[in-house]
């Protein structure tokens, strides 16, 4: 017994013997056929059988033909760096950081990726960019040496920017933030590659010398205003005279962008009357020739070209025809013969006793703006009458609220259903005017009717009443509908 425990003891003693003759280190828990076999240390690749997947930093691409004592010059194998600069030589001499996968793969040294670089660095290859060799911005002294530059573009453009004279930057005192003014995305310094968006240079405005418009050298301040340039051409114009007539200055009203102020684009067949389209297309050639008075485009005349002959005997039977412009327009405002006007169209249609008037009654001051309340037209019928009288009562002014359009008489106020039957039951026909009952005109609060019903004989009705009074309010009070209980 005590001689086995003794061979075991061996057996334990040189095995630990074996294991701490190894030269990669207590941490390295494998078997050694793994990597070595029988015929000696030196490691066949094709026998190989240990995975370096299993480790943190898998073999890729170059690195997998890579001899193991390249990385591994320390045979305790735990030591070896996984980062990048330990084993590689930094030719970049610290200017792109240590990390050479931000640019590079494990296939090679090539990068195919620079745009995306850029990108990443705040710097996007866009517009001219896209097509500079990498020489013309990095101009160290060692072409792989990329020293920080800056991505403010005066870093590369200081140059341009003071050489500039047409304008000049320096003088005017431009920003040297060059992308507020010239598109990054853009192939030149020209005016097309200028950001000019807060004006944009389109059509009559595509213009190359910035001097046409900034004609003091100073390039910041100028209104955006049309009359800051085109004043002249304003105050110039004859046809129409834009400054007798009170044209706005705001050109951009009527016209556009295109060169030459044509065509305008004013809209006078939808805002005033169609000559552009439909009938009156082409038949005119000035605006004096329907606008008599230069100084007032709000005058206007049909009866030039419309003579009273034929234009009366077209009119022939038509209720309220006069021989004027104004009524022209109102009966024909698409100046289309076809599609007189027709008064049932409007919101003032014509019925009851609003038919056959004479137009100029109600349009004494002109057919545009005519007023549909009847206070306009019917002020005087209300102040001067008196039974009752509509002034002194505070009566509305809106007739409608007590008459129709057929007639002022009869009135449909609701006196039975609102106050008190005058128009049915006892009191049907037993009165004349107001006055009858209302004895203040200034007040229809106020009601009589002690003037029809005599004391003697009201008191001699209510002998038997208890608290019988004879005024008005108590006969209202208990004979509320006039009828006798």
């Amino acid at each position: 017994m005590h001689r086995l425990s003794s061979i075991i003891l061996v057996f334990l003693l040189g095995t630990a013997l074996l294991l701490g003759q190894s030269p990669h280190g207590e941490n390295l828990q494998i078997d050694c056929a793994q990597c070595h076999n029988p015929e000696g240390w030196e490691i066949d690749f094709e026998t190989l059988q240990f995975d370096h997947a299993t480790t943190d930093f898998e073999l890729e691409g170059a690195h997998e033909l890579t001899d193991c004592a390249s990385c591994h010059s320390d045979l305790v194998f735990e030591n070896a760096p996984k980062d990048c600069i330990s084993c590689h030589l930094d030719i970049h001499s610290q200017t792109v950081g240590n990390d050479c996968m931000r640019c590079h793969d494990t296939q090679s040294w090539l990068v195919d990726e620079i745009p995306e670089l850029h990108e990443q660095n705040g710097f996007p290859l866009i517009g001219v960019h896209a097509n500079v060799s990498c020489v013309e911005c990095h101009t160290g002294d060692v072409r792989i040496i990329f020293n920080r530059i800056g991505n403010e573009c005066i870093e590369c453009h200081r140059q341009d920017y003071l050489a500039t004279q047409n304008p000049n930057h320096v003088a005017a005192g431009y920003s040297t933030d060059c992308t507020e003014c010239h598109n990054p995305f853009g192939f030149g310094w020209e005016a097309e590659g200028i950001n000019h968006d807060f004006f944009p240079l389109t059509l009559g405005h595509d213009i190359q010398d910035c001097n046409q418009c900034h004609t003091s050298g100073t390039f910041s301040g100028l209104s955006p205003e049309c009359v800051n340039c085109h004043l002249d051409d304003f105050n110039q114009t004859s046809n129409p005279n834009h400054t007798a007539t009170g044209f706005s200055t705001d050109c951009i009203e009527c016209h556009t962008t295109d060169p030459g102020w044509m065509p305008a684009t004013f809209d006078h067949d939808d805002q005033f009357f169609p000559i552009y389209s439909g009938e009156h297309e082409g038949v005119w050639s000035d605006c004096v020739e329907c606008h008599p008075n230069p100084s007032n485009y709000a005058v206007f005349t049909c009866t030039t070209c419309h003579t009273a002959g034929e234009t009366n005997d077209e009119h022939e039977g038509i209720s309220g025809y006069v021989y004027e412009s104004t009524a022209c327009l109102a009966c024909h405002p698409t100046g289309n013969e076809s599609e007189g006007f027709d008064h049932s169209a409007t919101n003032f249609p014509l019925m009851g006793g609003h038919m056959g008037v004479d137009c100029i009654q109600c349009h004494a001051d002109g057919y545009q703006g005519t007023p549909t309340d009847c206070e306009s037209c019917h002020l005087t019928d209300f102040n001067q009458t008196t039974n009752p009288n509509h002034s002194a009562a505070n009566f509305p002014t809106d007739c409608t609220q007590c008459h129709t359009v057929n007639a002022w008489e009869p009135a449909d106020f609701d006196h039975d259903g609102m106050y008190f039957p005058i128009y049915s039951g006892e009191h049907q026909g037993e009165w004349n005017n107001c006055i009858d009952c209302h004895t203040d005109p200034n007040n229809y609060s106020i009601f009589d009717c002690l003037n029809c019903h005599p004391a003697g004989e009201t008191n001699d009705d209510h002998e038997d009443v208890p608290d019988y009074q004879y005024t008005s309010n108590a006969c209202f009070q208990c004979h509320p509908t006039g009828e006798e209980l």
